[in-house]
């Protein structure tokens, strides 16, 4: 991309993170209308993600589910821009944390314990990243891949920092890990992306054989951190509530697969639930479990 013309779209990003919240809502009301009605951005994607999911829901509740679920992309799209200009005292307000949920992780950092976080594209993962750095103990990194442009990198890179967060790249993350070990550390996994067929845990997950990615299982048991379960649960438009529960004590102690298998029937509960609040976009079931096919 022209330098030029990323300036451009950052100072028109910029000045939009700085209207009001509800003048930024009537933008997400249009573009929603946009995207879902006239340019139908990955709806037969949403769709056939949403029928193999809930084999047991009608078409008019399916094309339901579909509908909210870009009402809340377009916002979150939106909402993740504001984390640029966003005061703490707005940040805080709103995404907050549950009260037993915010004491467990105080009372991990008192007891010393670098910690694993493991959670799903699911709820504003991007206002939980603020509202974690700003408030807790525990210094928060985040496990991510660098984008290919490296304009919008830096512009990623710049809103998830901003509050205190510090970045790993995903190719270096066991390595980071171990220099960072007892100092007190939140290392965030997201473990619903899509890993090679190849090399994968795989279960099944919404009534589809998926993979998982082995990283966090694998890292957990070498470094034997406690691993926490977070999801943040939207509460109304603009406004989430994040909750943790210890989901793996001793990650040493586990047999092959019990972590991924874990945090995956974790996130499906938490989908069950609320189910427009997750990334369906997302072609998380292009690849295909081989190892039961004939040749």
């Amino acid at each position: 991309m022209n330098p030029i013309i990323y300036r451009i779209i950052y100072s028109i990003v910029y000045v939009l993170t700085l209207t009001p919240f509800w003048v930024m809502y009537r933008l997400s009301d249009l573009i929603f209308f946009l995207i879902y009605y006239v340019f139908n951005y990955r709806k037969n994607i949403v769709l056939e993600n949403l029928k193999n999911s809930f084999p047991e829901k009608s078409q008019e509740e399916i094309n339901k589910i579909s509908k909210d679920f870009y009402k809340y992309f377009v916002d979150f799209m939106l909402e993740t821009f504001k984390t640029l200009t966003m005061s703490e005292k707005e940040a805080k307000k709103r995404c907050v944390f549950d009260p037993d949920s915010y004491n467990m992780l105080e009372e991990l950092y008192k007891e010393n314990n670098d910690i694993i976080i493991v959670m799903g594209h699911y709820g504003n993962w991007e206002f939980g990243g603020t509202s974690f750095s700003s408030q807790c103990s525990h210094q928060l990194y985040v496990i991510y891949k660098p984008l290919s442009n490296k304009y919008f990198d830096r512009l990623i890179y710049k809103m998830r920092s901003r509050w205190g967060t510090k970045l790993i790249p995903f190719k270096d993350t066991y390595t980071e890990m171990k220099k960072i070990k007892n100092t007190g550390s939140a290392t965030g996994f997201i473990a619903d992306q899509t890993p090679s067929p190849d090399n994968a845990y795989w279960t099944t997950f919404l009534h589809q054989k998926t993979p998982v990615f082995w990283g966090t299982e694998r890292i957990a048991k070498k470094l034997d951190y406690p691993i926490i379960y977070m999801t943040i649960k939207r509460l109304k438009r603009g406004y989430y509530k994040i909750y943790t529960e210890m989901l793996i004590e001793s990650p040493r102690k586990t047999s092959e697969g019990e972590i991924s298998e874990a945090h995956t029937r974790k996130l499906e509960k938490d989908i069950i639930e609320q189910p427009e609040i997750w990334l369906w976009s997302h072609r998380r079931w292009k690849h295909k479990d081989k190892s039961h096919q004939k040749n």
